[in-house]
């Protein structure tokens, strides 16, 4: 039927050990960094930022395997920022800012689920755009 498989003790490849990209050791090291949250009504997208803006890690609810209605729930906001804290913390980022845009309902527990990793919050920003006087009207009705 085949041959059999010996696995060796230590054998990290046929043993099934922890896989994944928390496990990993990270790139980079971090100090502080930019947490940007975007909650939509169908999804929360987490990113992380250095200092100067560029993204090291991001994640979103979608990207963890929830669809459909299920991207947007608080619930699946939390699981995108407890990844990415866990990440934050591997990386050695001790402080970052927020910045949190949409209207979504992942916009809070995104950040309590980062902080539970035990970074400090500098600060919260909201960079949610609001329009300053919205659509044209309609044109009146000709009958």
């Amino acid at each position: 039927m085949g041959k059999k498989r010996i696995v060796k003790k230590g054998d990290e490849a046929a043993g099934g050990a922890a896989r994944g990209t928390a496990a990993r050791a990270p790139k980079r090291k971090l100090d502080t960094g930019i947490l940007n949250v975007e909650a939509t009504y169908n999804n929360t997208k987490v990113s992380l930022a250095d200092a100067s803006g560029n993204v090291v890690l991001w994640t979103s609810s979608g990207s963890l395997g929830f669809s459909g209605a299920k991207k947007g729930t608080p619930f699946a906001a939390a699981k995108a920022g407890e990844l990415i804290g866990e990440k934050a913390a591997a990386m050695g980022v001790r402080d970052v800012s927020v910045v949190v845009s949409g209207v979504g309902a992942g916009r809070e527990s995104a950040i309590r689920a980062f902080t539970g990793k035990g970074i400090h919050i500098i600060g919260i920003k909201d960079a949610t755009p609001v329009p300053h006087n919205g659509p044209r009207p309609p044109k009146p009705r000709r009958i």
